[in-house]
C-alpha cells in the first residue's frame, strides 16, 4: 500500500494534541461540578445527565478524524506488476555473525553495530539491488539479491551467532558464495568485467579461521566485483561475552579467557586483491563515495504500475461513526432510563 498525498498524513499528529485537550476539559469540566456539591448531590441535581456519553462521542469523533484524514491522503494498492528499467548498481553484503562479532569494543556490540550499518546503506539505495549473505564456520544465503528492501531489512534484524551451527570465520567462503550469486544473464567472463557494476562488501573483525580469503577476493574480482571490507572491533583485542549483554566471558578448554582482536592486515589485502578499499567503522561514510564511482547500468526492475484506491473504505467508515455520534445523547435517554430491564 501506498499513499497518492502522504503529506497528509502529518495532519494525523493533531490526534493526540486534540486528545490531551480534551483530557484537560473534562478535568476542567469535573472542577466546576465540584463546587457545586459532591458527586451525589452533583447526581440528585442532575439525573440526566451523562458523563460515559461525553467521553463516547469524543471518542467516536477521535476515530472518524483519522479514518477520514487517512482517506484525504489517498490510500491505494498495487494491483497490477510491470518491469522497467532502471539505472543501479548490484552489492551483495557478507556479514560475519561469528561469536566473535558479540564482542562489546564498538558500542552496542559489533554485530548489533553491522546490522545498523547495513540498515543505513539500504535506506541511502534507490535503484541498486542488493542480497545478503551471512557466515561464520561457513556461509548462506540470507536473501538473494532483490530490489525488496524492506524484505532485506527484515532478514537483516534476524541475523546473529545463534542461526548458524558452525562457528569459525570463513571469509572466504562468504566472498565465493557473493561472487556466484550474482544474476549471470548470460554474459560472458569480459562482458561482466566490463559492466563494473557489482560489489561485495564484507562486514567483519577479520579473524579468518577457515580459508584463503585473500584469493577469493582476487578470483571476485577477475569477474568483474570489486570486494569492499569494514572492519569492526579493537586491533588490541577484548574477550567475547557468552551471550548479548552477558558479563560473563567465553573461555577456551584450558580454562582462559578468549581475546577477538580486529585484524586490519587481512582486510585491507582482501580490499587490495579485490580491488576494493578497507574502512575501519569510524570511517563508514567513506564507503558511499567509493561505491558512488561503480557504473550504473540498465536492470530490469518490477514495480507496480496501476493502482486500486481504497480511500472510499476510510471515508465511509469514518462517516459511520460521525453517524453514530450524533445519535448518542448527552443525556441519559429517558426511554431506557425507564424500562427497569434489570429490576425485580
Amino acid at each position: 500500500m501506498e499513499f497518492s498525498r502522504e503529506y497528509m498524513l502529518w495532519i494525523l499528529l493533531a490526534i493526540p494534541v486534540i486528545s490531551l485537550l480534551f483530557f484537560f476539559t473534562l478535568r476542567r469540566r469535573r472542577r466546576m461540578l465540584a463546587e457545586y456539591g459532591d458527586d451525589a448531590l452533583t447526581e440528585y441535581l442532575m439525573p440526566d445527565a451523562s458523563i460515559s456519553a461525553y467521553r463516547w462521542k469524543f471518542i467516536l469523533v477521535l476515530i472518524a478524524l483519522t479514518l477520514l484524514i487517512i482517506g484525504v491522503a489517498g490510500p491505494r494498492v498495487g494491483s497490477k506488476l510491470k518491469e522497467v528499467d532502471q539505472k543501479g548498481r548490484e552489492i551483495i553484503i557478507a556479514l560475519d555473525v561469528s561469536n566473535s562479532m558479540l564482542a562489546e569494543d564498538v558500542q552496542p556490540s559489533r554485530i548489533e553495530k553491522a546490522r545498523q550499518l547495513i540498515g543505513r546503506m539500504v535506506d541511502d539505495m534507490d535503484t541498486d539491488k542488493v542480497g545478503l549473505i551471512i557466515f561464520a564456520g561457513d556461509a548462506y544465503t540470507q536473501i538473494p539479491i532483490t530490489d525488496d528492501y524492506p524484505s532485506v531489512k527484515m532478514f537483516l534484524s534476524t541475523a546473529g551467532p545463534d542461526i548458524i551451527s558452525k562457528q569459525g570465520t570463513a571469509i572466504g567462503a562468504a566472498i565465493e558464495l557473493a561472487a556466484r550469486s550474482f544474476p549471470s544473464d548470460n554474459l560472458s567472463e569480459t562482458d561482466a568485467e566490463q559492466l563494473n557494476n557489482r560489489a561485495i562488501i564484507v562486514i567483519t573483525d577479520g579473524e579468518n579461521h577457515e580459508d584463503d580469503a585473500i584469493q577469493a577476493a582476487r578470483d571476485a574480482n577477475k569477474k568483474g566485483i570489486n570486494v569492499f571490507t569494514i572492519g569492526l572491533g579493537d586491533p588490541d583485542g577484548v574477550p567475547i561475552p557468552v551471550s548479548p549483554g552477558s558479563s560473563v566471558k567465553k573461555r577456551n578448554k584450558d580454562g582462559m579467557v578468549v581475546v577477538s582482536k580486529l585484524n586490519e592486515k587481512l582486510l585491507m589485502d582482501i580490499a587490495r586483491e579485490g580491488e576494493g578499499a578497507y574502512f575501519p567503522v569510524n570511517r563508514i561514510s567513506s564507503l558511499t563515495e567509493e561505491l558512488n564511482k561503480l557504473q550504473k547500468t540498465e536492470m530490469k526492475k518490477k514495480v507496480f504500475a496501476d493502482y486500486a484506491e481504497r480511500y472510499q473504505y476510510f471515508a465511509g467508515f469514518g462517516l459511520l461513526f460521525l453517524l453514530i455520534e450524533t445519535l448518542i445523547l448527552h443525556r441519559k435517554n429517558p426511554v431506557i432510563r425507564k424500562m427497569n430491564l434489570f429490576n425485580v
